[in-house]
């Protein structure tokens, strides 16, 4: 009977040990899990971080992109601009120039009667 009974307590044992492997395994398991989800959960925050970061750089581009396009516009315009002063500007100093001409002719002939020289 003796030896039954070691061999009852040894098997007892042995299934003990055997039903507690599985317990501490499934622990370990468990937290095997979490880690998991954890760092996968991270990883996640981390996407979304960075497609946000990557959006607002998009968008940031878009309104650069448009800014630029809209300073060329006003560049091109103000050029015009710039252009058509200077030939008004052009053309003022011909008409100075003409008129300018006509009053030193204008005045030699006033002069040449008396016989003073023509004014240079």
């Amino acid at each position: 009977m003796r030896v039954i009974g070691f061999g009852s307590i040894a098997l007892l044992a042995a299934s003990a040990a055997l039903a507690q492997a599985p317990v501490q395994d499934l622990t370990s398991r468990e937290q095997a899990i979490q880690r998991t989800q954890q760092r996968t959960g991270a990883a996640y925050r981390e996407l979304q971080q960075a497609q946000y970061e990557a959006k607002l750089a998009e968008q940031d581009l878009l309104n650069a992109q448009e800014a630029h396009r809209a300073s060329q516009q006003r560049t091109e315009e103000l050029k015009r601009q710039l252009d058509a002063a200077q030939k008004a500007l052009d053309a003022a100093r011909a008409k100075e120039a003409q008129a300018r001409k006509r009053y030193d002719e204008a005045l030699g002939a006033v002069d040449k009667p008396w016989g003073k020289p023509p004014i240079k």
